[in-house]
């Protein structure tokens, strides 16, 4: 099944509809931790460095490590949109079939307001084992 590319009222929706969605927030570390969705799991897809971004050589392992069901539905969130629609391709790569990416992110792009602005939910308070530090290999 093709990545679904869900609107932030979507997004927001379907988190409080599905019991069972995985929600990964694929924003560095501090970003996740400076605000987040309530039971989004933080496995960076690129990490903050002294000269600005780098990417995460272990986000595929660190995925499959922790959410091994290819079958599972899985919601792809980042910053404005870029980096969840890169990592929602490297999922479907890796075999994901039920992968949506919010295009809006965090704090709005491609048109769409985001997460914040949008209403959803939102914490900075993280549950124990949805931190990159839990997730890492």
């Amino acid at each position: 099944m093709p990545i679904q590319r869900l609107s932030t009222p979507e997004a927001i929706a379907k988190v409080a509809s599905s019991g069972d969605l995985v929600h990964i927030d694929v924003r560095s570390i501090p970003e996740f931790e400076a605000g987040h969705a309530p039971n989004a799991y933080n496995i960076p897809l690129m990490h903050m460095g002294a000269g600005g971004m780098v990417p995460n050589p272990d986000f595929a392992a660190e995925v499959q490590a922790h959410f091994n069901n290819k079958d599972q539905e899985i919601l792809v969130s980042c910053k404005a949109g870029g980096r969840s629609a890169r990592a929602a391709a490297v999922l479907e790569g890796l075999g994901y079939t039920r992968l949506l990416d919010q295009v809006g992110g965090w704090s709005g792009g491609n048109g769409d307001g985001g997460w914040a602005a949008g209403g959803g939910p939102s914490t900075t308070a993280t549950l124990p084992g949805h931190d990159h530090a839990s997730l890492k290999r």
